[in-house]
Order: structure tokens, then C-alpha cells, then sequence
């Protein structure tokens, strides 16, 4: 199954410059979309895996699945004021000013096997916060899943000791 040609690309948004590489098609295609969650299925199912991080909102998507999947705990990631109850913050960078990630604070127990699964890795900004909130919580972060990665914007760098696992690259384009 070629991935990469289920995923459309849209020249000049939101920003002129910019190629958004929308995932919405990948899913609505039934065989794309079980090739993307069984693949994942695959990866970590016999990694002792304790909980799933989907990062708000792709990520709620394909990480719901694999948590379902693999019999786990799913944990939302969200933007400020978006989850009830206590949570810990994490507040990034963006090009035009910061963000704030949210978790609950019971969420992941100390010790705990993660891994943090969203759509796509850009600059790094959102994954970046993500794995400081679980590093926070004192968890054993495994790896973090992505379906897509955009490798010339290096947002690898900003998880440094972090494997990172994705199923298709845009160079380049």
C-alpha cells in the first residue's frame, strides 16, 4: 500500500508557501487508513506498552485506535482550557508567538511505558510539549509515532533523545 499517494497536498495553505499535507483523505480511505493503524498495531504490540499519547486532534484518531487495539489507556493532549479537572502545562514556541499543551495530572503514573502518536511532525513546537509533559509525569517514553514526518523542518531536533517512528517522508516539496 502506497500511503504517501492517499494523502493530499494543498499548495498555499493556510500560508502562501506552504504545501499542508492533509490526512483527511488518507482516512476516509478504508484500506489506507487500516494499513496506517495496522502497521502501528504491529510496532507496539509486543512492547509492553502501558498507555497511548494522541495528541489533539489527528493524533486523537490514530492513537485511539492503537490504544483500543493493544487493550491500553488512551491520554488526550490538548490546548489550554480544553480538558476539565487538573492538569500540568507545557507552553512552546511557535513563528508568531507560544501555545500551551495540557494533560491531566493523573493521567500517565510514574514508571508507566508510553508512546506519543500524532498525524504529523512539522517544526516540532507541538511534539516537543508533548514529551515534556510526559517526562514530567515521570513516564518511560518508548517512542514518538507519527504517519508523516517533513524532514527539512527538523522537528526531530526539538525531541532530542526520542526515538521517532514515521511512515512516510515529504522532502523537499
Amino acid at each position: 500500500m502506497n500511503v504517501k499517494e492517499t494523502i493530499r497536498s494543498i499548495p498555499g495553505w493556510p500560508i502562501e508557501g506552504v504545501v499542508f499535507r492533509d490526512l483527511t483523505t488518507l482516512m476516509q480511505n478504508p484500506a489506507a487508513f487500516a494499513h496506517v493503524c495496522d502497521v502501528l498495531c504491529a510496532r507496539y504490540k509486543d512492547r509492553g506498552i502501558d498507555k497511548i499519547v494522541g495528541i489533539d486532534a489527528r493524533g486523537f484518531v490514530f492513537g485511539g485506535v492503537l490504544a483500543y487495539t493493544l487493550g491500553i489507556g488512551f491520554v488526550p493532549v490538548r490546548k489550554k482550557g480544553k480538558l476539565p479537572g487538573k492538569t500540568i502545562r507545557e507552553t512552546y514556541s511557535l513563528e508568531y508567538g507560544t501555545d500551551t499543551l495540557e494533560m491531566h495530572e493523573d493521567a500517565i503514573s510514574f514508571g508507566e511505558k508510553v508512546v506519543i502518536v500524532d498525524d504529523l511532525i512539522a517544526t516540532g513546537g507541538t511534539i516537543g510539549a508533548a514529551v515534556k509533559l510526559v517526562k514530567k509525569m515521570g513516564a518511560d517514553l518508548v517512542e514518538c509515532a507519527f504517519v508523516v514526518e517533513l524532514p527539512d523542518l527538523k522537528g526531530r531536533d526539538r525531541i532530542n533523545g526520542c526515538p521517532v517512528f514515521a511512515m512516510v517522508e515529504f522532502e523537499g516539496e
